[in-house]
């Protein structure tokens, strides 16, 4: 983008270490935003600010998207560091690789855990400076999983779904306060998420899917994301021909399902 609108914004990335949150945090530095680089892995967060340009503007914060106590406090420190936020990239999460019949309780709350409840604990402890802003952005990363149901994503699936029904109703809510709210669905995207996906019993799928192999490139995913967050699109697709699944389960849900189910599930 040849314009000037992330030029000296504060935004906030979660899951910044790594795949769609890390190439975010390199373009939106290059188009001289101000970021916040949040994830679990502090020394990953640190290597990145490094390497980014303008590194002496970023802030490393690091955060558990499993336990959210603690981010009004890390909200709070953002605006004492910054004076604002502008957008919150609420990008952090795990997927899952197990049949809904082998994934124990533990993680099917877990996903959840991380993927809705500290998504959205995040979102409430920035809204309230952002009402006070009376402007502001969230960029949600969902999935295509979040428009359909896919094998060995059960609960995956559900929370992002659970994503698209809390952002459609707080976009409602705060428009008056001038708050937008942009809901991203990657498809197959080259990144390292199959390969941090976990099992049944919680242990890690530690291999690359080929659906995540031959996927879009990351780079090419960001720039899409980065173009409709711009253009404060409510919902965006992002992937190659994968993404048309979405329109045909809306037109011709019958034909849909025949073709679903004979998809790789990786």
């Amino acid at each position: 983008m040849a314009n000037q609108y992330y030029n000296q914004k504060i935004v906030w990335i979660t899951g910044a270490s790594s795949g769609i949150g890390k190439e975010t945090a390199v373009q939106l530095a290059n188009q001289g935003a101000k970021l916040v680089l949040s994830a679990r892995n502090e020394n990953e967060l640190l290597k990145l600010k490094a390497e980014l340009k303008n590194s002496e503007y970023h802030l490393v914060l690091p955060l558990d998207l499993e336990h959210s106590s603690n981010f009004e406090e890390l909200a709070k420190q953002v605006i004492a560091h910054f004076g604002r936020i502008d957008i919150l990239v609420n990008n952090g999460g795990i997927s899952q690789r197990a049949t809904a019949s082998d994934s124990s309780m533990e993680v099917n709350r877990k996903i959840m855990e991380i993927n809705f409840f500290g998504n959205i604990a995040l979102t409430k402890a920035v809204l309230p400076y952002m009402q006070q802003q009376k402007s502001g952005q969230f960029l949600v990363i969902s999935s295509i999983s979040g428009k359909f149901g896919f094998f060995l994503r059960s609960a995956y699936s559900a929370s992002k779904h659970a994503l698209h029904g809390y952002y459609d109703s707080l976009a409602l809510e705060e428009e008056h306060n001038g708050i937008k709210v942009t809901i991203a669905c990657p498809g197959k995207i080259n990144t390292p998420i199959s390969t941090n996906a976990i099992g049944g019993k919680g242990e890690r799928h530690g291999e690359m899917d080929h659906n995540q192999a031959t996927g879009m490139s990351v780079s090419e995913c960001v720039r899409q994301l980065l173009i409709g967050l711009q253009n404060r699109k409510r919902e965006v697709l992002i992937g190659n021909k994968e993404i048309k699944a979405v329109t045909l389960k809306r037109f011709f849900p019958g034909l849909f399902w025949k073709i679903i189910k004979k998809q790789s599930a990786t």
